[in-house]
């Protein structure tokens, strides 16, 4: 068959609007819809068409899941897998790739938003600024689902570059230990931002040593995400050369 029969689709980090223009489009085309119920909005299901089956995959095993597009697939109907943020960064997709594999059914991804970069909207942050940081590192507290050794988060804390670290809200007094010990200040600039994207949005601003009171002030446990790194003060930093008027560019010369 020469047509995709599985799609992948980010649905970005809450609100419904912050989805791609090609992934409002293959939810409104696809015939079932099977959505992270648990993490995307479901406004976003306002994209489907009124003939669509849905499922909601927080209710499913992925067995099921696989189940219930193989069904689909024999009948010849279009199938969008809807993923919170982007299907890449925590999105347990490559399990279901490999069974779409073997089972011969074709699929496609479309990126999406990622909560990272949502948060950063909300907060008008700059990741990358120059003479403080050119590095993100997008990372995770080990719980349920193990982190390899070589990836600790002490071992990314001794880099002091800037992280966006997810799935991790709910164990706050040991990730600022950890990130303390690895290397960071415990003054260094911090971020919680609890459903970011989302109409009940909340950003909270503090320091990595005063990360799990702040939560715990505002009753935040989980769907946040956690962000670290002195780019959080948006202060301190050096000029871009892109826009310096002395300096000379492909498209600018310089200016005396």
């Amino acid at each position: 068959m020469d047509r995709t029969q599985v799609y992948f689709v980010g649905a970005g980090p809450g609100a419904a609007d912050l989805i791609t223009l090609r992934g409002a489009r293959l939810i409104n085309e696809a015939d079932v819809i099977i959505y992270a119920g648990s993490l995307v909005n479901p406004q976003l299901l306002n994209y489907a068409n009124e003939y669509a089956e849905i499922h909601n995959s927080a209710l499913l095993t992925l067995e099921e899941v696989l189940d219930i597009t193989k069904q689909a697939v024999s009948e010849g109907k279009t199938v969008c897998r809807l993923h919170t943020g982007d299907p890449s960064l925590y999105g347990a997709v490559r399990e279901q790739m490999d069974a779409l594999d073997e089972l011969g059914i074709s699929y496609e991804t479309c990126p999406g938003v990622s909560a990272a970069f949502g948060a950063a909207a909300s907060l008008d942050l700059e990741y990358t600024l120059p003479g403080l940081s050119q590095t993100l590192i997008i990372t995770r507290m080990e719980g349920r689902t193990a982190v390899p050794e070589k990836e600790s988060i002490e071992s990314w804390a001794a880099h002091g570059s800037t992280m966006a670290i997810y799935l991790s809200a709910g164990m706050l007094p040991e990730l600022s230990a950890r990130l303390i010990a690895g290397g960071y200040r415990g003054d260094t600039p911090a971020a919680i931002v609890y459903k970011a994207t989302w109409p009940d949005e909340e950003a909270y601003r503090c320091t990595i040593a005063d990360l799990a009171a702040t939560a715990e002030e505002h009753g935040i446990t989980k769907t946040a995400i956690i962000l670290v790194g002195d780019v959080i003060a948006g202060s301190g930093y050096g000029k871009s050369k892109l826009y310096d008027k002395t300096f000379s560019t492909e498209f600018r010369r310089a200016k005396e």
